[in-house]
């Protein structure tokens, strides 16, 4: 039963082996301009990550919240709606909160319009915004860089393979045919890192967007909030 076991075993370590042979292979023939390429990636791949992270806690609860906000205001229920942006995290939760505080200090010490809780807002906002565009920077950059090192390495290869045929005085097919693979080996890994790191980046764009969105219903419930106290602080000043 062990050696049946062990012999299944040999073909999948065997098999294991092989592609790691492939891969350094083929890390050692592309040259130097590999090691840019691979801090490239795993850059990109930190990056990628922190971003699926931030934007899955700042979109898990924010349709939730904006509900649970509108019920609790439309109640008259102001600091149960405070506590309830203080306990959840993310974009929307921030610009609510501030706002909310604003509507209070308003109704507690009657100073404060709307256009100090647009303020409040606003400021938040940037802040928000500033904090999930972080990294976008990043894999922009390396998006437009890892093809451009791909190929700089494709021509530092070129360059090397009609070196060493110039050196050999001849031109030899199998020498040409090797020098060739060796300088694509860097394009098509730039190529490969760009390629997903492109799709995550508009990936990534399209959440803030949809996140943004969010932002502005929320800074829209709070200031049609301030808006109707307003109205009814005007209602009975004229009564």
């Amino acid at each position: 039963m062990g050696k049946a076991v062990e012999n299944g075993l040999k073909p999948l370590l065997a098999g294991d082996m092989s592609n790691q042979y492939e891969l350094m292979t083929l890390f050692n023939d592309g040259g130097f301009m590999m090691y840019p390429l691979v801090l490239c990636s795993l850059v990109a791949l930190g990056v990628m990550l922190a971003k699926l992270w931030t934007l899955f806690i700042a979109h898990r609860d924010s349709k939730q919240l904006l509900g649970q906000i509108e019920e609790l205001t439309a109640g008259g229920k102001l600091s149960d709606a405070i506590a309830t942006a203080e306990t959840t995290r993310g974009p929307v939760a921030a610009i609510l909160l501030a706002g909310l505080r604003r509507v209070q200090e308003r109704q507690a010490g009657g100073h404060g319009s709307s256009k100090d809780v647009q303020k409040a807002i606003s400021t938040t906002g940037i802040i928000e915004l500033d904090f999930l565009e972080r990294g976008l920077a990043v894999l922009g950059t390396i998006a437009n860089v890892a093809p451009m090192l791909g190929f700089l390495g494709t021509v530092i290869g070129m360059i090397l393979a009609f070196q060493a045929i110039e050196i050999a005085g001849q031109v030899d097919p199998q020498l040409v045919a090797s020098g060739i693979k060796v300088a694509l080996i860097t394009t098509a890994t730039g190529l490969t890192i760009a390629i997903p790191v492109n799709i995550g980046y508009n990936y990534f764009v399209t959440r803030i967007d949809r996140l943004i969105q969010d932002m502005e219903e929320g800074a829209q419930k709070v200031l049609d909030l301030i808006w109707s106290l307003e109205s009814r602080e005007g209602y009975r000043e004229a009564s």
